[in-house]
């Protein structure tokens, strides 16, 4: 019985609890997870520059996975926005704008994934943080562009920073499509942020009811505690 692991993780840039940028640190901790799909949120990758300044790029490359990276907005000169990495090649991809008017860009990233002779519609998304916009969010992922498109024939999985720490109407709407897999594990320890003193639930995987997730975890080892705001959320599913 084959197992998918996956995760989702924001990096925050790289950034760690120090305040240093270290973009390797990243990628040790990615290893240690040893996902075959990532969705990373808050990427900032910069062309022209030192190699480990085009973040998407550099952990692909460590990591030896297909990736593809979709700009929310631009950043300092670069493409910020979320990532995906994957052990399996991408069929196709979509970067679609959920951006609420007069707050910061937003968009949701679409991989079609093939898997063992099916199709995966990955979903990696980072809502906004105000209540309103992500009302706003809520309704634009239920849109037919999105996780209704007429085109999606396989299983899908939404995951990412959703920014919603109590049950808002994200969640609601979500779980009246989907399953959550932090709703079925036991004991689940539920928050992420901040990585070091978690007191809030921002992370969050959902998936289509005909998948079944044997296990949950967040990754809490030392150079994970260090190497971002955020912890890893991780989940394995049953082929």
């Amino acid at each position: 019985m084959k197992t998918l692991r996956v995760a989702t993780y924001n990096i925050h840039k790289c950034q760690g609890m120090d305040g240093r940028v270290r973009p390797e640190r990243i990628a040790r901790v990615l290893e240690e997870i040893n996902a075959d799909i990532v969705a990373l949120q808050e990427v900032h990758s910069v062309e022209g520059h030192r190699e480990e300044a085009n973040q998407a790029k550099f952990l692909a490359r460590e990591l030896r996975m297909h990736h593809v990276h979709a700009e929310a907005r631009r950043l300092h000169g670069g493409v910020y926005g979320n990532l995906l990495l994957t052990r399996f090649p991408i069929d196709t991809h979509h970067n679609l704008d959920i951006t609420h008017e007069g707050r910061e860009e937003r968009s949701v990233l679409r991989a079609d994934i093939a898997v063992d002779g099916r199709t995966l519609h990955v979903f990696n998304v980072h809502l906004g943080t105000s209540f309103f916009e992500r009302r706003y969010q809520a309704r634009a992922l239920m849109e037919s562009r999105v996780l209704r498109a007429h085109d999606l024939g396989g299983e899908r999985i939404l995951l990412g920073d959703f920014n919603e720490w109590t049950r808002g109407l994200v969640t609601r709407m979500l779980t009246d499509e989907l399953r959550r897999v932090d709703l079925e594990v036991p004991f689940f320890r539920r928050r992420t942020y901040p990585a070091l003193l978690p007191f809030l639930h921002l992370d969050y995987i959902y998936y289509e009811h005909t998948l079944r997730a044997r296990d949950a975890f967040f990754h809490t080892s030392r150079l994970a505690l260090a190497a971002s705001d955020h912890l890893p959320l991780v989940a394995d599913f049953v082929l």
